[in-house]
């Protein structure tokens, strides 16, 4: 487990990044022959990405759930993300997928893909070793103009709480 840093810490990066989700879920648990080579095929893959930081990608969390895996990956930008899916182990490991497995429905695969920019984003950690975007980039206090959420989201001033009527 990472140190814990104690007290409200944000992360801070400076242009564009990408926030990209992707996993697999296991639809037919019995089908192991299925599923076992799709998630084998991960580890090999995210190896190579911290082995070639010219790659763009910056970090990754691993969630395991009941049926599958998620990956939260972090990368510099769209172009690179997809120059990698576009060739390295990632395109061998589709083809193997889209021949063994296709669309008979034993293991199912998923991504998302966002763009992020200044001000399009925000993050709090308390009490928390590093993570996620705070991993992968600038991890700083949340003091002053990072201290709330609308401020780190490149707002001045917050906004009025209205009191209801049945409280004054």
């Amino acid at each position: 487990m990472g140190n814990i840093h104690k007290g409200r810490h944000t992360a801070e990066i400076d242009g564009e990044f990408v926030v990209f989700i992707i996993g697999m879920r296991i639809n037919r648990l019995w089908a192991v022959h299925k599923w076992l080579p799709v998630f084998k095929a991960m580890g090999p893959m995210i190896r190579e990405l911290y082995m070639n930081p010219d790659t763009g990608f910056l970090g990754t969390e691993y969630f395991i759930s009941w049926r599958g895996v998620t990956l939260l990956q972090y990368w510099r930008s769209y172009d690179e993300l997809e120059k990698y899916a576009r060739g390295g182990l990632h395109l061998e490991a589709w083809k193997r997928f889209n021949k063994s497995i296709g669309s008979d429905g034993s293991v199912g695969i998923y991504h998302e893909t966002y763009k992020a920019g200044p001000g399009s984003y925000e993050s709090i950690y308390a009490n928390m070793p590093k993570f996620g975007l705070a991993k992968v980039s600038n991890h700083v206090p949340a003091t002053g103009r990072m201290e709330t959420s609308r401020r780190r989201m490149g707002g001045e001033n917050e906004p009025a709480v209205q009191t209801p009527d049945h409280e004054k």
